[in-house]
């Protein structure tokens, strides 16, 4: 068995946003040569997420509209993890609805997807660099 590890790094100029990182992911499994595996996909910070769904911009501006109506941003005065001067609760809450990571089979040296399924990269505190580890293991 091989392993393979790669960190991707965005800085996001708008405080939430919703980037496809379907083709970088499959540059990473290129790299790595590994034909039969899992690929795991984590964002490495707590204001970020990592899911799949579908490339389509109303449903992108549908989860905004919903996480907004899940966890205002404003007002900050409303979540007490913002008494230690941060002003992102509405972040972390995001971020666990959206999840902390996902893992793709790959077979045959392709992201063993279903039809429409696309990996994406969810900022929800954004305006500072942050990564996402992708890490492949299999032969």
């Amino acid at each position: 068995m091989r392993s393979y590890r790669k960190e991707l790094w965005f800085e996001v100029t708008d405080r939430r946003d919703f980037i496809n990182i379907t083709h970088q992911v499959e540059t990473c499994l290129s790299e790595s040569g590994i034909r039969e595996g899992l690929c795991l996909v984590n964002a490495m910070h707590i204001t970020a997420s990592v899911f799949i769904n579908d490339d389509e911009c109303g449903l992108h501006e549908d989860f905004e509209m919903w996480l907004e109506q899940l966890a205002p941003h404003e007002p900050i005065s409303r979540y007490r993890h913002n008494r230690t001067g941060e002003d992102n609760g509405d972040a972390h809450l995001k971020r666990s609805v959206m999840g902390r990571e996902v893992v793709v089979a790959i077979t045959e040296g392709r992201l063993d997807f279903g039809p429409w399924e696309q990996i994406f990269y969810g900022e929800f505190d954004g305006c500072r660099r942050k990564r996402v580890l992708v890490k492949i293991v299999g032969a």
